[in-house]
């Protein structure tokens, strides 16, 4: 029989193989003959029955693959829980960095000061990540979304417009709108019990608004504009877009009244060729 590497073989291969040896070798064949039946070296089977007569069932069972917990990491085990304890009891500004906030950048610098070690950027993502720290964003979902429509939408929906995409070359866009002020709606700071702080601030706020697209491949286009969207401000932004583009259009938004108005569908029906809408349900952007 032709002999093979057992170490190519899989775990649980290796088990089974292992297990034969041992039995072959209480039924009184020698490890040539073994290694003739099973296929391996006669030193490998040398070796697993050796092992057997000194630890027992021990020898068979596979030891867990790949580097041990720790193994060829540059930081110790001390050294990360020291870090993780600095990401969880303060902002990097306390400890006299330039960050508001921790990022990866803030990390490698902590380190970087820490222990003298010039960590690469993704590396830090990797303990990060392994130290189960990641960055996140709370889920908004308002109480009047339809979940069952949205559920329709992205498993029915989608996949016609992504497969009518495909056939016409066309650019799947995904339309936002959204609005900016000046100063917080919210503003909370410490003060003595009883004695509200004062913070003097211009009373009018300015305000900005912005329409956007975005491809699944994350090319952004937007517009600025003031006060509030409007038919031909929506149709200002198609305009530009389709001028903006080789391909045909195919522009999902948020179900907005002012989305149906009636010259956007006039638009739409005069620019079919460069441009389609279609709606994401109620509350679902």
């Amino acid at each position: 029989m032709e002999k093979t590497d057992a170490r190519k073989h899989s775990p649980e291969t290796q088990h089974q193989i292992r297990k034969q040896i041992i039995r072959l070798r209480k039924q009184g064949f020698s490890n040539r003959a073994v290694a003739e039946g099973v296929g391996i070296s006669e030193s490998h089977a040398s070796t697993i029955w050796q092992r057997y007569k000194k630890e027992g069932g021990k020898a068979i069972q596979l030891g867990r693959r790949g580097r041990r917990t720790g193994g060829q990491r540059t930081l110790s085990s001390d050294q990360e829980r020291e870090i993780q304890k600095a990401l969880i009891d303060k902002m990097p500004d306390q400890m006299k960095m330039p960050f508001a906030l921790w990022t990866r950048d803030a990390v490698r610098l902590l380190i970087k000061r820490l222990y003298k070690v010039d960590m690469p950027i993704r590396t830090v993502g990797e303990y990060l990540h392994r130290w189960g720290l990641t960055t996140q964003k709370p889920v908004k979902r308002a109480n009047e979304q339809n979940t069952e429509a949205v559920k329709k939408w992205l498993d029915e929906d989608y996949p016609i417009i992504a497969t009518r995409a495909k056939q016409q070359k066309a650019e799947i866009h995904w339309g936002d709108e959204t609005g900016v002020q000046t100063g917080a709606n919210r503003v909370r700071g410490f003060a003595p019990k009883g004695e509200k702080p004062v913070i003097r601030m211009v009373a009018k706020k300015s305000r900005v608004s912005m329409i956007s697209s975005i491809t699944n491949g994350g090319k952004v286009r937007f517009m600025m504009y003031q006060n509030a969207m409007n038919a031909e401000l929506l149709i200002k932004f198609m305009t530009r877009l389709i001028k903006g583009s080789d391909r045909k259009i195919f522009l999902i938004l948020g179900n907005l009244r002012v989305h149906h108005g009636k010259i956007v569908k006039q638009w739409l029906e005069e620019h079919k060729e460069q441009a389609e809408v279609f709606y994401l349900p109620s509350y679902s952007p």
